[in-house]
């Protein structure tokens, strides 16, 4: 065998070892950058559905680092809103950006989860068929289509990682268990640790608490609190009683637009917001 055919056999041994991490199936690197401004911002923006207005001239910043809790009625323009972020949703007009670099409304979905935009659903998503450590591990693939086919093994940064993550959403008694059998509140840490594996800048949570026990309520509080600083935070919730555990910046939408913020004390006193939920959100006018 000649030189050229020794060297073409080690490169084929070389891309053929299971613990090889390739280019093409590693998340587009792509830093925010938020020295001269927020790590969201969206200005003036509006979309209609079939004549609806949901979203109506809307101005949101968020700060890097900052823990936001987003409150409203239904229909207030919530869900909306976190869809245009994440790219589910394109808004008729206005401007949408990721630190001062990236225009949300350009890219796709795929594309904004890269930068590192976590989106939480309401009913959590896991593989209730794995394990919480394989959820992890799988979460952690990203954007790597093939991570189980090429690698056979994971590395020590990513058990490093799983180690940190599992320590974090506090299920590293639990990192063996099946995600199926699981509390309703366990899944729900699960998901959020999914989403951590991708390290986000920004992690949209939608009604985190919804359906949990008192108990799972505070500690969901302790996570969401602990994780503001690391990423930006944004809280989308009803129960006024978890808001309150977690709240330092409280935004009121309705109607698709702003209609109050700041502290939890300031909002719920405007005579504008006890209005609107004194109109029939029972929940809402706990605050």
């Amino acid at each position: 065998m000649n030189q050229s055919a020794r060297t073409r056999v080690q490169q084929l041994r070389e891309l053929s070892r299971p613990d090889r991490v390739f280019d093409f199936m590693l998340p587009a690197q792509s830093p925010v950058d938020v020295r001269h401004g927020p790590i969201l911002y969206m200005e003036d923006v509006s979309v209609s559905f079939d004549g609806f207005r949901a979203i109506n001239r809307l101005d949101l910043t968020i700060d890097d680092g900052e823990l936001r809790c987003i409150i409203g009625p239904n229909g207030a323009g919530k869900t909306t809103m976190m869809d245009i972020i994440t790219g589910k949703t394109r808004p008729d007009s206005g401007q949408v950006w990721f630190g001062s670099r990236h225009n949300l409304l350009t890219l796709d979905e795929p594309r904004i989860a890269n930068l590192g935009i976590g989106r939480k659903f309401q009913k959590p998503t896991v593989f209730e068929a794995l394990d919480v450590s394989e959820n992890l591990e799988l979460a952690m693939a990203g954007d790597r289509r093939v991570w189980k086919t090429l690698l056979a093994r994971l590395d020590g940064a990513g058990q490093a990682r799983i180690d940190e993550v599992l320590e974090t959403i506090g299920l590293t008694a639990e990192r063996h268990r099946l995600a199926g059998v699981l509390s309703h509140g366990q899944k729900q840490w699960l998901e959020i640790g999914m989403l951590l594996m991708q390290r986000p800048r920004l992690l949209l949570v939608d009604e985190p608490v919804a359906g949990m026990t008192e108990p799972e309520m505070q500690r969901t509080a302790e996570l969401l609190t602990r994780l503001a600083g690391q990423q930006s935070v944004v809280v989308v919730e009803h129960d006024m009683g978890f808001v309150r555990e977690i709240a330092r910046k409280v935004t009121v939408l309705h109607q698709g637009s702003v209609l109050a913020e700041g502290s939890l004390d300031q909002v719920a006193s405007d005579p504008r917001v006890v209005e609107v939920y004194l109109g029939g959100d029972e929940e809402a006018s706990g605050c």
